[in-house]
């Protein structure tokens, strides 16, 4: 196969604006330009890939050299997936530094001291509540009418009722 001028000339351009590009300093313009680098790749993989010919199907009557290579097609689909992975990784690290950016001298600690307010908060109350049951578990038990058995034989309707004693 011979490759198409054009398909050259385009994907030396997206090569050559793509390392331009991501030779600045800010970091929307390396994702630009990795961008740009990704889609030449994925056309170099393309005029590198040979002739084309018929889906890559073997079946009845169709002869293997008629047939296209598919390991291109693999790795220009694993080439997009890569591309796609590392794009997000980049907007995830530009979102990251525009927002350390917005808070200035303040860093990355905006709301952490009312976080601690709310934390100490719950806990007094989460404090007060279990003592609050506490007491109101001890009223119950002096509260109660059953005395208990000095001797230490228990009624067995008594041990039953409580969970313990043996079971028919």
């Amino acid at each position: 196969m011979s490759a198409s001028l054009t398909l050259v000339l385009v994907m030396s351009v997206l090569f050559g604006a793509g390392i331009a590009t991501m030779m600045e300093r800010s970091l929307t313009r390396v994702l630009i330009g990795f961008l740009l680098v990704g889609n030449g790749v994925n056309l170099l993989i393309y005029l590198m890939s040979g002739t084309p010919g018929l889906a890559p199907i073997l079946g009845e009557g169709v002869d293997g050299s008629e047939i296209s290579d598919p390991l291109p097609q693999a790795f220009i689909l694993t080439a997009i997936v890569i591309n796609l992975g590392i794009t997000s990784f980049l907007l995830a690290l530009l979102y990251r530094s525009w927002w350390l950016a917005q808070l200035g001298a303040r860093g990355d600690l905006v709301d952490d001291a009312a976080e601690h307010v709310e934390d100490a908060e719950e806990t007094a109350d989460l404090i007060r509540s279990s003592a609050a049951d506490d007491r109101a578990v001890q009223e119950l038990l002096g509260a109660s009418d059953e005395e208990p058995d000095e001797t230490g034989d228990e009624e067995p309707e008594a041990s039953a009722r409580r969970g313990g004693g043996s079971r028919p």
